[in-house]
């Protein structure tokens, strides 16, 4: 069987990442536990499709979307999914796919409708429920690191965060590379006190001025943040939160991720 949910080239880098299952009882040891492969076909299966884990086709998944949704829930707990995305930067990097001395980041607004933490009142849905992914990428759009927030959270406050939250990439003979050269953002980041911050960690501020006119000429870089959100928000699934628990919409937002990496990774050779 084909499988066009899990190829062969991400189930070999995400198979040695999984915690190993607890042992069988030796007396009445039960039903076979579902295949890892199966399970993380259905959490991509619902990823992609946006249909609710009851309705994962089991006959076509190789498993129930029950199943699928306890592993995304063991796997998330267990970090798999930001070791991924840091195996797959590494990747990139050691191909010369990876160009951090220029770097642009910015958040996007969703809507979440069960509430629960990183929600808040959102400033552009008329104060619905929301949350914002929030989103740093290199030159090409290559997301670098992701988080969650409520929907009322300033953009500038995961500036920090963000940065925090790129992984040392290896790859190279060297030191490993965590920072960028320069970064890019809009408006919604135009405060001294984070240009300091940025100085004080090597990193030169390319921030849109406010009151200023258009036409800076830094669009022509920050763009690429502004597409990689349309690809990750053709994971249908991203578009609306519909979970309560914010770590499991993230682990799935860094699976998304770690997808792009792996289709930069493939278009390359």
């Amino acid at each position: 069987m084909s499988d066009d949910l899990v190829p062969d080239d991400l189930w070999e880098r995400i198979a040695p990442l999984l915690p190993p299952r607890p042992p069988r009882r030796h007396r009445y040891p039960g039903r076979l536990p579902a295949d890892d492969r199966a399970a993380l076909r259905g959490i991509v299966y619902v990823l992609r499709k946006n249909v609710s884990w009851r309705d994962v086709p089991a006959e076509r998944i190789g498993c129930s979307g029950v199943t699928a949704w306890r592993r995304l829930r063991d796997w998330t707990e267990a970090g798999v999914w930001p070791r991924l995305h840091e195996v797959l930067l590494a990747e990139l990097r050691k191909a010369g796919l990876l160009d951090m001395d220029d770097c642009a980041i910015d958040g996007s607004h969703i809507r979440a409708l069960k509430r629960g933490a990183h929600s808040g009142p959102s400033p552009v849905d008329r104060a619905r429920p929301g949350s914002k992914h929030h989103l740093i990428t290199d030159r090409h759009g290559t997301p670098l690191a992701v988080t969650l927030t409520g929907g009322n959270r300033h953009d500038v406050t995961q500036l920090t965060p963000l940065l925090d939250a790129i992984p040392r990439v290896r790859g190279l003979v060297g030191r490993p590379r965590h920072r960028p050269g320069r970064l890019f953002a809009d408006r919604g980041y135009d405060y001294d006190k984070y240009r300091r911050i940025l100085r004080a960690r090597g990193i030169k501020p390319m921030i849109a001025r406010r009151g200023v006119p258009h036409g800076s000429g830094l669009g022509k870089t920050r763009w690429v943040v502004e597409r990689t959100f349309a690809w990750l928000h053709q994971f249908k699934r991203l578009r609306i939160r519909y979970k309560i628990r914010p770590d499991l919409h993230l682990g799935l937002l860094q699976l998304a991720c770690s997808t792009i990496c792996l289709r930069r990774l493939r278009t390359s050779f």
